[in-house]
């Protein structure tokens, strides 16, 4: 895994602040390989609980990475109690890591 520990830090803070002590989130894509370089943050954020405004939250989360871990590429999909299967959040549960 391609993140450091204040890295870790910073994104599993955000996820508890914006979706409470529940949240989850895992890390996905070419991070998770060490060989490779470069490359954007993939992250899944996963809540039991129902996000009355996914879009309001996902800014929300997005903002205060970029806060803390400086203007840097980053995809944020969020899981909460009501999103439907999707291929891209079964690739990112198969093949992630959790935070």
């Amino acid at each position: 895994m391609r993140l450091t520990q204040h890295q870790i830090t910073c994104i599993k803070q955000t996820a508890r602040a914006v979706l409470g002590d529940g949240a989850r989130v895992i890390l996905f894509g070419s991070r998770v390989d060490d060989a490779k370089k470069g490359g954007d943050i993939d992250l899944l954020f996963e809540t039991d609980q129902l996000v009355s405004n996914r879009a309001a939250t996902v800014g929300s989360i997005y903002v205060a990475l970029i806060r803390q871990l400086g203007d840097r590429k980053i995809d944020i999909l969020l899981k909460d109690s009501a999103t439907p299967s999707a291929p891209v959040l079964e690739v990112a549960q198969q093949t992630g890591i959790q935070l």
